[in-house]
């Protein structure tokens, strides 16, 4: 097989699967699922995580060069097909390094270090005013109902920099969803009082993330464990670094006056859309850079479950968001931004119902899922990967254990997906 190189024309032109057309991977859900609900025990963690270095200017700017690894949108893709060759990483590329935008539970030390393995470089926090975090990624009803992903918006739409507001009012429901609104259960942060005064606003400023600098291996890790290439969309992305000087303590700016660098991240499915439309409508370059399509490298790649059918409606259990807040403690991100996460209304269980519900769904679906688990740690290669029949069958049995939730459980036994009474906005 041909090495990693863009002239390799098997990895996109003719005969490339459109990214639009690509479908959830169950893989993803597995992984978070593996992330809260470990079958094995997590490495030990040998690296604290607020003492890796701060990533450099020069290595940050070094990403807007066109011929950065940073900004081939290829590159997963061309990692999978060394891989189903056989072939893995050249040694070489052992000291070469990419930059990655973790946003969700990849920032806390558990997941990262503990769970997957990596150590980074070095890292930086980032804002990113072209995404927004969602929690669409489906995971077990009645359990782990959902898990986050991220979502494009135009970063022209957002409000001007003299806005003094760290959220937006009820009546613009345009970028963060009825899931991510403030609620009183939430006893995190903020008082029940304070909770009560702001349960119907959302988050309006740049995603807050974190951008870890790894080594190519660790990164074909990363993307082994967030579906091999297959699942979510791999896209690069503009990252803002905090002004120097900047406290945690202090405003989160709409519009960021450092200068941008290059990372790669991972988008939902219904992003690549919202890009495109965005890109349609406007003249000029997108700061997310996809200008060609990458092949899927199995014929297995398109057998899969869909997403759900409203992607907005499910809300993430109060272990994963968990998670989420505890990363944003460790990189001491943006006071403001962890005071959000904390009052996001996670799914509860509230009626004996939903508890039989639960214990039914868990006995009858379970063992397939642990199952599922096993086989994917099993038959893993080196960097972590599984094989694709193991994601084609998780695919299949996410399909199965959803449909008999949307046409049995959930008429039977209540919803899974969303507290009861806590109703979306439309």
């Amino acid at each position: 097989m041909a090495p990693i190189t863009d002239e390799n024309p098997q990895y996109g032109g003719e005969g490339a699967i459109p990214p639009s057309k690509r479908r959830f991977s169950a893989s993803e859900s597995l992984d978070r699922l593996q992330t809260t609900h470990p079958v094995i025990s997590p490495q030990p963690l040998t690296l604290d995580i607020r003492s890796i270095p701060t990533t450099s200017a020069q290595r940050c700017q070094a990403s807007n060069l066109t011929s950065s690894r940073d900004q081939d949108v290829c590159l997963p893709e061309k990692i999978a097909l060394q891989e189903d060759a056989g072939q893995g990483l050249p040694e070489t590329y052992g000291e070469e390094t990419v930059l990655y935008l973790a946003y969700g539970s990849n920032m806390a030390a558990q997941t990262f270090l503990g769970m997957r393995g990596i150590k980074p470089i070095s890292k930086i926090p980032v804002l990113v005013p072209e995404l927004y975090l969602t929690f669409d990624l489906p995971g077990i009803p009645y359990a782990e109902p959902c898990f986050a992903g991220t979502n494009y918006r135009d970063p022209d739409s957002l409000p001007d920099q003299s806005s003094e507001s760290e959220y937006d009012t009820e009546e613009d429901i345009s970028l963060v969803t009825e899931s991510e609104f403030l609620s009183e259960k939430v006893p995190l942060i903020q008082t029940k009082s304070q909770r009560s005064t702001d349960s119907q606003q959302k988050w309006n400023k740049p995603l807050v993330g974190v951008v870890y600098e790894v080594t190519l291996k660790d990164y074909a890790k990363i993307i082994a464990t967030e579906g091999g290439g297959r699942g979510y969309r791999d896209v690069v992305v503009d990252c803002f670094p905090f002004a120097e000087g900047y406290l945690s303590t202090n405003p989160v700016p709409y519009h960021p006056s450092t200068q941008a660098f290059k990372a790669h991240t991972l988008l939902s499915p219904a992003a690549d859309d919202a890009r495109k439309r965005t890109q349609a409508a406007k003249t000029g370059e997108t700061s997310i850079t996809s200008t060609r399509s990458c092949a899927v490298s199995s014929s297995f790649g398109d057998v899969g479950a869909h997403m759900r059918p409203d992607p907005e409606y499910a809300q993430p259990s109060a272990r994963y968001l968990g998670l989420l807040i505890k990363g944003t403690e460790e990189h001491d991100l943006p006071v403001s931004y962890r005071e959000y996460l904390s009052q996001v209304q996670p799914y509860q269980i509230n009626t004996t119902r939903q508890k039989i519900g639960k214990w039914v769904f868990l006995v009858s679906w379970g063992p397939a899922i642990l199952m599922t688990l096993q086989l994917s740690k099993r038959f893993a290669g080196p960097d972590g990967r599984s094989p694709q029949w193991v994601i084609s069958a998780a695919n299949l049995l996410f399909a199965g254990m959803w449909n008999s939730y949307d046409y049995f459980f959930k008429r039977v036994f209540g919803d899974g997906e969303r507290t009861i009474g806590d109703t979306q906005a439309m």
